[in-house]
Order: C-alpha cells, then sequence, then structure tokens
C-alpha cells in the first residue's frame, strides 16, 4: 500500500517553532515531516513521534553516512489523524492513501542513537538483478583498486 504520511504541527501550537523548519531551506514551516510508505505497516496513531535525523559533526564520514549520523524519537507527538482516498485508485494515483498527522510539541529526553550501515539489496534496485550484480562487481573491484590521491598528478 502506497502511503503518503505528513506530519504538521497542530493549529494554533506555538511551541517548538523554531524546531518546525524545511531541511533544504530552513524556512519555518507547519510540516514537521514527510514519509512515503509502501509497506504493509499500520498508520501512525496518537501517541506516535516520527523519527528525527541529525547530523552530529564530528563524527560524519562522508564514506559512511549520507547527511545524518544519528536519529532519535521527536519531540513531536501525534494528537490527531485524518485520512484522505484519492478519487483515482492506484495504479493511476500515486497513492492509496494521504496521512495527515497533526502534532503536539512535547519535548522529551530521547538519546540519540548512531544510524545502521547501508544496506545495498536487489529492492535498492527496484529487483532489477543485472543492476544488482554490476553494482556487486562494481563494489569488489573498489576493494583491489588502488587509492589515488591529488599529489599523484
Amino acid at each position: 500500500m502506497h502511503k503518503y504520511i505528513i506530519f504538521q504541527a497542530e493549529s494554533g501550537e506555538d511551541e517548538g517553532w523554531r524546531q518546525r523548519k524545511l531541511q533544504h531551506s530552513q524556512a519555518l514551516t507547519f510540516i514537521i515531516a514527510e514519509h512515503w510508505d509502501s509497506s504493509n505497516e499500520p498508520i501512525p496513531e496518537p501517541g506516535y513521534r516520527p523519527v528525527e535525523f541529525v547530523r552530529v559533526d564530528s563524527e560524519h564520514d562522508p564514506k559512511e553516512h549520507a547527511h545524518n549520523t544519528h536519529y532519535r524519537l521527536s519531540d513531536w507527538e501525534v494528537v490527531r489523524v485524518q485520512t484522505y482516498t484519492p478519487d483515482i485508485p492506484t495504479p493511476m494515483s500515486e497513492y492509496d492513501v494521504i496521512v495527515m498527522c497533526y502534532c503536539r510539541y512535547n519535548a522529551i529526553d530521547a538519546p540519540l542513537k548512531s544510524m545502521p550501515k547501508r544496506q545495498v539489496s536487489i529492492d535498492s534496485f527496484g529487483g532489477d538483478e543485472v543492476a544488482y550484480k554490476q553494482y556487486l562487481e562494481s563494489e569488489n573491484g573498489k576493494k583491489y583498486a588502488p587509492s589515488t590521491s591529488a599529489s599523484n598528478f
């Protein structure tokens, strides 16, 4: 089931406004997070807290991390949920359901947890076995290739 889940600050929620920033621009917004979910997991319910991703610069290694190094439960808590079903069923519509999770700022002392190592599987290539095998071969080749540095040029 394809779900588009939007976590939004409850109307009139003034607490935590500094944490309501769009990732790419840091502009203030009512949107806390959004997820595209194709799993069979149930939709969030009141009491659910979305995951918040954090980058600890001192622990960032571009070979190991994309951007974020850690995650934790958010200070935002779902208080009510509304669902909307598109008029056009899939596959014409991208989603089976759009889920609006309205949240209240309720700070907690959640510990930071290290991001797990990246795991690449055949699913990462949309089930394309040929592309997955090519990726594995290219990764194996990297183990034996000598490293180059700017001083060699």
